[in-house]
């Protein structure tokens, strides 16, 4: 059942034109509208990110599908979105939305920290975690987070937010790059030693049922896929696959010139074809075994 946006609070900076609204349910959303200058399916990209993201453990915000009434878009002048050339009036609809990290409520939020700060944040680790999540996805923008914290904390912790560039954006593709979907600043992978450090997320995401992919996948609003089942499903489908190579992808990235491991205690492992051995549940993927679950 959708959340009904019944107020614009603000535009949002950002590439999509988001616009921050308050929800019946009391929450602030940041709200990214179908028609946004990115492309439709980044709402997709967004709902299905962000909860596969909270299913295996990692730091995000609540999502929810945001109903936008086509009475408040005519009575509220500041909800259209700008083409450069042309303004374009924002959607009725549905539309997908994220909790304001920190909500409405007194705090201090940021999305930039000086180093020494960013290292004394209290879930630094999650980093590792959200860096195996970005290379399952194949996050094609910078590992962006913004940073809380309620007024009598000395420390920020971090939320993961914007997803919207998950599966390369509107083209629903996989092309693996070793830079691709990572933090900006080193100094957050510093303390990354081995392969332990990426748990307790790298095993969640290795073993992931199929069960729940679906079972997020059926949420999203066909509107926001074109009503193209297949083609959600081949994506759901190249997902599933992928589980097994996230080990792989994340070495290509330690053996980049960025060096972003420098304490990594193990040496190299040995790794032949470049492929690690597949998990258990390999043998029974196989060609079209979902074909038809969305439809």
């Amino acid at each position: 059942m959708a959340v009904e946006g019944v107020q614009q609070i603000r535009r949002m900076r950002g590439g999509a034109q988001s616009h921050l609204m308050l929800g019946t349910d009391g929450h602030a959303y940041v709200v990214k509208f179908q028609n946004n200058p990115q492309h439709p399916r980044v709402l997709v990209n967004e709902l299905l990110a962000t909860r596969l993201a909270k299913a295996v453990g990692l730091t995000v915000p609540t999502c929810e599908v945001v109903e936008v009434s086509e009475w408040l878009i005519k009575k509220t002048a500041d909800l259209d979105l700008d083409f450069g050339n042309y303004r374009e009036r924002c959607k009725p609809g549905l539309h997908f939305g994220s909790q304001l990290v920190g909500g409405l409520m007194p705090g201090q939020t940021a999305d930039y920290l000086p180093e020494e700060r960013l290292e004394e944040v209290r879930n630094l680790e999650e980093f590792a975690g959200m860096l195996a999540f970005d290379k399952w996805t194949c996050n094609a923008n910078g590992r962006q987070a913004v940073f809380h914290k309620r007024t009598r904390e000395k420390r920020y912790a971090a939320t993961f937010i914007d997803h919207g560039h998950c599966f390369d954006a509107g083209e629903w593709r996989f092309v693996d790059a070793p830079l691709r979907g990572v933090y900006a600043r080193n100094i957050v992978y510093r303390q990354i030693t081995g392969w332990k450090d990426f748990e307790p997320w790298l095993s969640r995401i290795e073993a992931l049922a199929a069960d729940k992919l679906w079972e997020i996948m059926d949420t999203i609003p066909p509107e926001w896929y074109d009503g193209n089942a297949e083609e959600l499903e081949l994506l759901g489908e190249r997902l599933l696959e992928r589980r097994g190579r996230v080990r792989e992808l994340i070495t290509d990235f330690r053996e980049s010139s960025r060096e972003p491991f420098p304490n990594w205690e193990r040496p190299l492992e040995e790794r032949g074809t470049g492929r690690f051995a597949e998990p258990e549940w390999a043998d029974t993927l196989h060609e079209g075994k979902f074909r038809g679950r969305l439809m």
